[in-house]
């Protein structure tokens, strides 16, 4: 069962969302998802959480900074100098076997360190530690998670002597009378991910290579993972992208200007056993040249950012023309076909225009594109997100924002959006660039969405909405109509997507009433016209349902909700 339909007693608890007319650009932030979920819905996705939604220019949005302060990260020994590990592949496939067999993994932290192992900080590194046991797995999660240093004869019994030589070989610890871990190795997925340990804020190298931070999650989660020959992963940093695509490539390229975070990406292919990462020193496209890749992505250092400290964070460039080379290159070097997860950030000189830099990108590169806005800031605020490192030493902190905020407003710039730009290469005509914001909170894995709203998007290129009154739409995804009880036909009420990126839309109840008749095996035209009998429609009524009710649909089917035969 694909829809489910929750009566509400009350639509108080359901605020504004962004409509459909795509004349509307005001931002909407989604709240967090409840832990306490409904039991009302059912389907390949059970439970229904609560849906809250709110103006932006009234409640502004947190980010996720680069530093990941929602993802676990640990205290490095005050004096140990970050170094480059060595990418040693046989001793790197060593490693990563001994710690698969202890069960070195996502499921195994949290049985070990409970339910929050992925959401303390440094601070919880001493409550976690004493949580572990004296067993073997117990020893690994000590030395790699929560960088802790460990007896010599503790690792030997935990991983083998070959295995604990192997970390030396790797640069992944020192050897003495304790083994002292010199990275730090996350699991993510199925993979084992090593990068440098938990941030000291302003003590970190320009060249510091972070762990798997919030920002990467989002582009992981964004990344459609179609079948491919070739792959491009910019702005590599530990190379998670890159490994992720070398799951479904027969060939990836990996590029970074920072030589450690090339070190680091190439330890981490060997880690999972995988042969088809080709590291490239370079600048973003520069040294790829003209090749052309069917799976772009980028996490690369898209801060709008007055200052050139560190290689994860600021681009270098002025303003948003980071992101805008980004987003131009990456059409460039896309395949026929092709497609493309980015993360970058745009400025706009007008509240009411927030999106306009980056809609003319997108526009310009002949692509079909999917503008997913994640984070919105005025001036003050971007500054002070991004400074909050500084937090502790109140003058510098006041500094900085000072100078960020000088920058941005010798720009021009009254908002700052961050978020993901998604490209499809294609031939033929084009459809109009959606802009969807999307709320990280609630974002699951989108991958095969993405694919059906760029296949869906190409199939609408061409046909007036009279052929699409012919299709059979039918839900392609886990959707939720919430309806208030006794409503009128004409009420507004929320149709949500359950899964992926769960987007809202609002629209009158009898549209939905249409959407929740579609099963692949009626058409659009026949489910408007029975609910039009259903409700003893007049004939201007019933007008004005197949407008909303098309205008509905196409907004599902462009999102990837619904899929479409004829």
């Amino acid at each position: 069962m694909l829809f489910a339909a929750v009566q509400r007693i009350s639509a108080s608890s359901t605020k504004s969302i962004r409509k459909l007319s795509s004349a509307s650009r005001t931002r909407t932030a989604v709240s967090g998802r409840s832990a306490a979920r409904s039991s009302t819905a059912t389907g390949a996705n059970p439970g229904a959480s609560t849906c809250s939604v709110e103006d932006a220019s009234a409640t502004k949005r947190s980010r996720l900074t680069a530093s990941g302060d929602t993802v676990p990260r640990v205290l490095r020994r005050r004096h140990d100098a970050p170094v480059s590990p060595t990418p040693d592949r046989l001793a790197g496939k060593a490693v990563g076997a001994a710690l698969r067999r202890l069960g070195y993994s996502e499921d195994g932290l949290f049985r070990l360190l409970g339910d929050e192992a992925y959401s303390g900080g440094r601070e919880e590194v001493p409550i976690h530690e004493r949580r572990l046991s004296d067993s073997r797995l117990a020893t690994a999660v000590r030395l790699f998670f929560l960088e802790r240093p460990v007896p010599f004869l503790d690792a030997v019994r935990a991983l083998g002597r070959r295995t604990v030589d192997a970390l030396e070989t790797t640069g992944l610890a020192d050897l003495g009378d304790d083994v002292a871990p010199r990275a730090r190795i996350t699991p993510v997925g199925e993979l084992l991910v090593a990068s440098d340990g938990y941030s000291r804020d302003v003590q970190d190298p320009p060249d510091y290579v972070a762990t798997y931070t919030p920002t990467s999650r989002l582009c992981d989660l964004l990344t459609p993972r179609p079948h491919v020959a070739r792959a491009l992963d910019l702005g590599t940093g530990n190379g998670i992208h890159a490994l992720r695509a070398a799951q479904h490539s027969r060939h990836v390229v990996a590029t970074d200007v920072n030589e450690r975070a090339l070190a680091y990406t190439e330890l981490n292919a060997a880690l999972n056993g995988l042969a088809n990462v080709e590291c490239r020193r370079g600048s973003l496209f520069e040294p790829v040249g003209d090749e052309r890749f069917e799976l772009i992505t980028c996490n690369a250092p898209f801060v709008v950012s007055p200052e050139r400290r560190w290689a994860y964070r600021d681009g270098g460039f002025e303003a948003d023309g980071f992101s805008e080379h980004i987003v131009r290159g990456a059409a460039d070097h896309l395949a026929e076909g092709g497609f493309a997860t980015l993360l970058v950030s745009w400025i706009a000189d007008d509240e009411d225009a927030l999106d306009e830099h980056a809609l003319g990108w997108v526009e310009e590169t002949g692509c079909d594109g999917w503008i997913l806005p994640v984070f919105g800031s005025e001036p003050l605020d971007h500054a002070a997100g991004w400074n909050a490192h500084l937090a502790a030493d109140p003058d510098a902190y006041g500094t900085a924002v000072d100078e960020w905020t000088r920058y941005l407003d010798d720009l021009g710039v009254r908002w700052v959006s961050e978020g993901a730009v998604l490209l499809h290469k294609r031939p033929g005509a084009r459809r109009p660039v959606r802009v969807d914001e999307v709320d990280e909170d609630e974002l699951d894995e989108a991958g095969d969405q993405v694919l059906r709203a760029f296949a869906t998007r190409a199939r609408l290129a061409e046909p007036g909405r009279a052929e699409l009154l012919e299709g059979r739409p039918a839900p392609a995804a886990r959707l939720v109509v919430e309806n208030e009880l006794g409503a009128p036909p004409s009420r507004e009420i929320l149709v949500r997507l359950d899964e992926g990126t769960h987007h809202a839309f609002e629209a009158p109840a009898r549209a939905a009433a249409v959407v929740a008749a579609l099963d692949g095996r009626v058409s659009l035209g026949d489910a408007i016209q029975a609910v039009a009998d259903r409700l003893s429609l007049s004939a201007g009524q019933a007008s004005r349902l197949r407008r909303e009710a098309v205008d509905l649909t196409r907004a599902l089917l462009e999102i990837g909700a619904l899929e479409l035969s004829y």
